[in-house]
């Protein structure tokens, strides 16, 4: 699944745009960057349909991407996981959707729930003409609340728990999950508070009787040492709309993120490999990984004449699984 925008989703953007001056849209999307860099929410800079579609323009490329890149995972962790109805809480502009759609595109339902009514109405728009989403059940929901969501066998938020209060964020993620009867993706940005939020999300998940599929090969705390923190990359491509709203000077973006993958009991009966956690170092005599392994934190080196266990940790990168031949001794 690749990390550009499907075709049908850049053409209604695209309709979107039509007459917008895209110096607003920038100064627009610059102003909301500046919010969540300074640890705001939308909610105070969201004040108008404008400000949504330059917030969709800006970000839903990067925030399509990762979600693509996390369902890839999900696909190779599940490969038996067929779902029909998909819950998106926290929708926004309904980016995740789209990313899900086309990984299983034998759902049928969708839901969306989100607190803001300028997003739910772009991601309407945006979908019209869009098979499935197009018809996607629809509210205005507080996720603080105590309703209970839809039920759904997939179920993502991404981008969602910076939105909310730190003391919120545990039920935030617990009602998702109680929704959930067979997958749930929890994404955020690849910061040290993206991961801290993640992290936390993976706690409430592993005390609800999740099984977590991914990054983590266990489900003990988190091995790394303060000051660190586990994320990952995927780079996109940007429009010429996109780099204006941007401000950038360069066709692609590599976004971070962090994310936490998890799923009922059953969905998977394979233990999950070990995982790299940084940017192979390659040198004359071999290759080096920084793995977080069943057993912890592990710095493994693979030389070059191990030709069986070199062929295969060559050919990793960070955020890759590493389930081939161990190293010779």
């Amino acid at each position: 699944m690749a990390p550009e925008l499907p075709g049908a989703l850049r053409a209604a953007i695209d309709a979107e745009l039509q007459g917008v001056s895209r110096r607003d849209l920038a100064d627009r999307a610059a102003e909301t960057s500046d919010a969540y860099r300074a640890g705001k929410g939308s909610a105070g800079v969201i004040r108008g349909a404008s400000d949504a579609l330059a917030y969709a323009l800006a970000r839903m490329p990067a925030t399509y991407a990762a979600c693509a890149a996390v369902f890839n995972e999900a696909q190779d962790r599940a490969p038996a996981f067929a779902p029909g109805r998909l819950l998106d809480a926290g929708c926004g502009p309904g980016g995740a959707s789209w990313a899900a759609i086309e990984a299983w595109p034998q759902i049928e339902t969708v839901t969306w729930r989100d607190s803001s009514p300028l997003f739910l109405d772009l991601a309407a728009r945006l979908a019209a003409a869009a098979p499935v989403l197009g018809a996607a059940d629809v509210e205005r929901v507080d996720l603080t609340g105590g309703a209970a969501l839809p039920a759904a066998d997939l179920v993502v938020a991404s981008y969602a728990l910076a939105e909310i209060a730190a003391d919120k964020q545990a039920g935030v993620v617990g009602r998702p999950w109680a929704a959930c009867e067979g997958l749930i993706a929890l994404i955020e940005p690849g910061t040290s508070a993206g991961y801290a939020r993640i992290l936390a999300a993976r706690s409430t998940l592993i005390e609800a009787g999740a099984q977590i599929l991914g990054p983590c090969p266990h489900e003990d705390a988190c091995p790394l040492p303060a000051g660190d923190w586990c994320h990952f990359v995927q780079r996109l491509p940007r429009s010429r709309d996109h780099q204006l709203a941007k401000r950038a000077q360069v066709n692609f973006e590599d976004e971070k993120y962090a994310y936490v993958l998890a799923a009922r009991p059953g969905v998977v009966s394979d233990p999950t490999p070990a995982r790299v956690l940084a940017r192979p170092v390659s040198a004359k005599p071999g290759v080096t990984l920084k793995l977080c392994t069943p057993q912890g934190l592990e710095q493994r080196f693979v030389g070059r004449r191990e030709k069986a266990a070199y062929a295969v940790a060559s050919r990793r990168d960070w955020g890759d699984v590493f389930a081939g031949p161990e190293p010779e001794r």
